[in-house]
């Protein structure tokens, strides 16, 4: 496959002159492949697509916008043929439209007012549906949808276990019992009311926001490694909400979860069922913690058995989420739209 040139060092001496020329260049070159693309007729089959497929991102998810203007899926993640941009001037010859739903504005104003043929959009979203507002007024507008449920078009975890055959066991030096890190306390939480009831077993270090420690991005790791425990506490409770307070704060760290999120079952299906604890194993609090502290070395060892098969993968960088649309594509239906997004996702 021929990919178009984004000519990123075109040498003109005026950076301004550059830019022009580049997305200009940019822009007739997918524009030539736009029309080598056959948009078929609404149907259930996904065509057969040979072409780079252009995925335009109207909105980047988070803060930090980063460059676009090489082939980042196949550079940084060997996905061939799959273009991201975030030039709406390409609007016309993108086949995805990529909608955070972080970034939509209040109203229909902040979409393009028209969906050329053969055009799909995406919602995007990876917070839970107490924490999603205002769903009702995009009925009607998306054909996929890319969550961290299961069931979504576009599945998109927090984090996986994979695979490997070279893991080792590694349990860090441990100093303390449990720790937790919280930036946003709220006494109406689930998380915090259980919390405030297992203090009074046991002390927990406490990080983050909420209790004035914050901790670097550096730092995080290196802290919750400490404790034999950590409470990866969602702070609400969905099916398949389990996110980086389970993958990264514990998991990754060498720390055993103590859960707080859906039933054991659903963890169970992203986890083996020896590798954490579910608050929800216990007929009180109070059995808890003296479950936790009173675990001999032995019985705490196995909890990390999973070591040896697999390592932690953390989905972190969205330029990766996104680019997974395109491994996808093929496959997704054709010609849907969601009728009633907000039913959707609170279901």
């Amino acid at each position: 496959m021929t990919r178009p040139s984004l000519l990123p060092w075109l040498p003109c001496s005026r950076p301004g002159v550059k830019a022009v020329v580049t997305a200009g260049l940019f822009a007739t070159t997918l524009w030539n492949l736009r029309g080598l693309l056959h948009h078929p007729e609404v149907s259930g089959e996904a065509p057969k697509h040979t072409e780079p497929l252009v995925v335009l991102v109207w909105e980047w998810p988070s803060k930090q916008v980063p460059d676009l203007s090489r082939d980042v899926c196949h550079e940084l993640y060997g996905i061939t043929g799959c273009w991201l941009t975030m030039e709406r001037q390409l609007l016309g010859q993108a086949n995805v439209v990529v909608f955070p739903h972080t970034r939509l504005q209040p109203g229909r104003d902040s979409l393009p007012t028209e969906r050329p043929p053969g055009q799909s959009w995406v919602w995007v979203s990876l917070e839970s549906p107490s924490n999603t507002k205002a769903l009702a007024r995009w009925n009607q507008t998306f054909n996929w949808v890319m969550t961290y449920r299961q069931d979504s078009d576009i599945f998109i975890p927090y984090g996986k276990l994979v695979p490997n055959q070279s893991a080792t066991l590694n349990i860090p030096r441990k100093t303390n019992l449990v720790s937790w890190v919280i930036s946003n306390y709220h006494r109406t939480q689930k998380r915090a009311q259980v919390y405030k009831n297992l203090s009074r077993y046991l002390h927990v270090n406490i990080y983050g926001k909420a209790n004035k420690k914050p901790l670097c991005n550096d730092c995080l790791l290196p802290t919750t490694s400490k404790s034999k425990f950590y409470l990866a506490f969602e702070n609400s409770i969905h099916q398949d909400y389990i996110t980086e307070k389970l993958w990264r704060n514990s998991l990754m760290a060498g720390t055993v979860p103590v859960v707080l999120g859906p039933p054991r079952a659903n963890y169970e299906q992203f986890i083996p069922a020896d590798s954490f604890i579910h608050v929800d194993d216990f007929g009180s609090l109070a059995e808890l913690a003296t479950f936790l502290k009173t675990m001999n070395s032995s019985r705490y060892r196995q909890f990390f058995a999973w070591q040896e098969r697999f390592s932690v993968k953390l989905y972190a960088d969205w330029r990766e989420r996104i680019c997974t649309i395109c491994t996808a594509y093929p496959s997704l239906p054709r010609g849907r739209v969601y009728p009633d997004l907000e039913s959707w996702f609170n279901t």
